[in-house]
This record gives C-alpha cells, structure tokens and sequence, in this order.
C-alpha cells in the first residue's frame, strides 16, 4: 500500500525483493529510474489498454449473492474528476476545471467507469479531458454492455441515446432516474401503480420520424423523514416493463444498489491511489498508462476479495477492499520464494486470512452530504451535522410507491 510514497525504482526493488532471494547471482542489478523510464516510452498505451480489456470482464456467476436481479447482472456507470500533476503538457491536453473560484489548482481529467455492483469490478472506462462531455462519455461504454445485464444510470447521465443504445442496440436493460424536466405521459397505467410512457429522442427530425422507446415509470418517495429525499418525488424508468416479473420495490431497491459504483471509486481513489496525491504520470501517456494499470490491479484485487467471499460463503461486501490490497502487497515475497506445487495451498491460506477480518454487516445508516473544507457545492461540516439522525426504518420500508 505504500508502493505509491516511494520512487519506481524503490517499488522495483520491493517486487523483485523475493526473486533476489532465489536468483543464482543476487548482485544482478535491477534497473534504474533512467531505464524504467525510456521502457515505459516504449512500451506505450496500447498494451495496457488491450490488457485492462481482456482482464475486465464481470466476474459474479448466479451462486453470488445480490449479482444478479431477475435473473440479470447488475451494472453501473458513474464518473469522476481527477487531479493530474501541474505540467504544461498535462494542462494543455486535460485543461483545467474553471469555477466560480478560478480554475482548478491542477490539471484535471474526465474519467468514466462500467462497473459490475456486486463485485466492484470495472468493467470498461475511459479517461478524457476535463472540458469532455460525461454523457458523450458514459456513450462509449456501452460497447461491454451485453444481453443479460441491468445497468443502473444516475440522473446526471441518462438520455435518449443512452436508453436506445443500452436497450435497442446492445440488446440488454436499463434501470434510470430521470430528471425532473423530462415529461413522462403516461399510455397505460399498470397494476402496481407504475405507468408506461414514451421517451424522445431531443433531436426534432428523429421525433417526426415517429422514433421513440416505451419505458416503464415508478414514482416514489420516501416516508422515513431521517432519510435523505424524504418527501421528495423521485421517479426511475426502465426497460422492465412487467409489474409481475419485475416488482417496483425491488426496482426502486435496486437502483439504490448504483450507489456500489460510487463505493468502488472511492476505493479506487482513497484507498488504492490514496487519493491525497496527484496522479505521478507527468505526460499523457503515462497518465493514460498509469490510469489502465491501476484498474489492472484494482480488478486483481477484487477478484480475490470474491474468491475469498466465496470460500468462507459471504457476500463480497463483507470482505475488507483495506485488508484485501494490504495482504496481497505483504505477500508478494512469499509467491515469489515458494515452490510452483506449493502455491495452490499458499493462495488458498492467502484467501483465509483475508476473510478472516470480515467485515460487520452492511448498517442501515445515513449520513449528511456535508464537507469539511468549503470548495464545493455541499454544506460546509458544522457540529449539528457530527450526530446525524438515523434512518428509523429499513430502506425498503422506507419507499412510498406513488399513484
């Protein structure tokens, strides 16, 4: 974990630091700052990216708990800003972030991720400047979506396209809230309470053409006034257009599970970048190296984070992301030194001691959206904020399916 604090060439030695263990010659001399440096020149960004591809890919089968709803896997897509080192070269290809402020103190990028909810694993994403349009953004990863997912869309990103490309082209579902501007007429009302109604494409021609998609509206809100969007009309579409084989509480629930994504990132960020430092790379590829070999890893470390779920029989969730990357990275020597035969038994005592620090059963909690530096939209942190109220119900409980 704190491979991130100290030079390539000091994270260098610490992985080959079992290897020198074993070599005939330990005096073999590990490469220095210069050469790692031209290697990385010449190795480029394509093969990162072609790795990041072959080895992101979802990795629940229907025996994972909370995978799958309905039969279909459960997807996210959400984005991120991101601070890059303050180089000229950084700042004219990402661009600085302006603000009522200024501009941003260093150069940012746009970064948007497809991830599986369960497992956290991501499963496309892509990093552009900052000025990008995230919607335009989000488009480009529909091309990992596939016939059997649900993917779950914030607000900020939903559109027709979105729908059509997720749906129509790629031949799999969508579960989105909408804006409040978006108007929904309904055509049918439905034996929940839910209702159809037609989306348009924003463009007149298409609209005159006839084009358009039937979805499914749920409006609810929630009775639990310790909750946040207590009373508060809050309404998602989707393509799951059967109240029999698709209950509107377990869709209302279900789009709430998006919020895994936001889980994943922040364990991207906080945890495995630690997020207090910029990215290291000071030129555009090596920030589109590093930002693919981050996800090489972070999708290493959430598969055996599964597969020790898997053998202790526990959701994903209980099993610590901190505790997961900190015995991987203690471990590297012992792989390292231990007879080829012999690392099955390691792996699996690897697997043990990670899910031996479980962690306790996800708390119905709720927290105030507040921040304790102001440099943001969000409410300043104030002491009534430190003991905030607590959900009294469970969130299921919680939703009022409105007619």
């Amino acid at each position: 974990m704190d491979f991130l604090r100290i030079a390539h060439q000091s994270v260098l030695s610490k992985l080959f630091k079992g290897l020198r263990y074993i070599w005939p010659d330990p005096n073999i001399k590990l490469p220095g700052k210069g050469a790692l440096c031209a290697a990385r020149n010449r190795l480029g960004v394509a093969p990162l990216f072609e790795l990041f591809h072959q080895t992101g890919k979802p990795l629940a089968d229907l025996s994972v708990s909370g995978a799958f709803l309905f039969g279909l896997r459960t997807m996210a897509i959400d984005g991120t800003i991101e601070d890059l080192a303050d180089t000229p070269e950084l700042v004219a290809y990402f661009g600085r972030h302006p603000g009522s402020r200024g501009d941003s103190a260093f150069p940012q990028a746009q970064i948007v991720y497809l991830n599986e909810c369960c497992t956290h694993t991501i499963c496309d994403a892509g990093i552009w400047p900052v000025h990008a349009d995230e919607r335009t953004c989000a488009l480009r990863l529909l091309r990992s979506i596939f016939p059997g997912m649900l993917v779950t869309v914030d607000r900020g990103l939903i559109s027709y396209e979105m729908v059509d490309n997720t749906v129509n082209k790629r031949g799999a579902h969508i579960l989105a809230r909408v804006p409040a501007h978006w108007t929904l007429k309904p055509v049918e009302s439905l034996s929940d309470g839910t209702y159809l109604a037609y989306i348009y494409p924003s463009d007149y021609r298409r609209r005159k053409a006839g084009e358009r998609i039937l979805v499914r509206v749920i409006a609810y809100t929630i009775n639990d006034p310790q909750r946040p969007g207590h009373g508060v009309v809050h309404r998602v579409i989707t393509s799951l257009l059967e109240p029999e084989t698709a209950p509107a509480q377990d869709l209302v629930c279900a789009y709430h599970e998006r919020w895994e994504i936001e889980i994943a990132i922040d364990e991207i960020d906080t945890h495995q970048r630690q997020l207090a430092a910029t990215f290291r790379s000071r030129t555009v590829p090596g920030v589109i190296q590093e930002f693919y070999a981050l996800l090489i890893a972070f999708n290493a470390i959430c598969s055996v984070r599964l597969q020790a779920a898997q053998l202790d029989g526990v959701d994903p969730d209980r099993i610590s992301f901190v505790v997961t990357l900190r015995k991987l990275c203690e471990s590297v020597d012992q792989f390292q030194q231990t007879a080829p035969k012999q690392l099955p038994a390691l792996f699996e005592r690897l697997l043990r001691d990670i899910a031996s620090e479980k962690l306790p059963v996800r708390r119905d909690r709720s927290n105030p959206r507040v921040v304790k530096q102001k440099m943001s939209s969000f409410l300043l942190k104030r002491d009534q904020h430190r003991h905030w109220p607590q959900p009294t119900t469970s969130f299921r409980e919680a939703i009022q399916l409105l007619k």
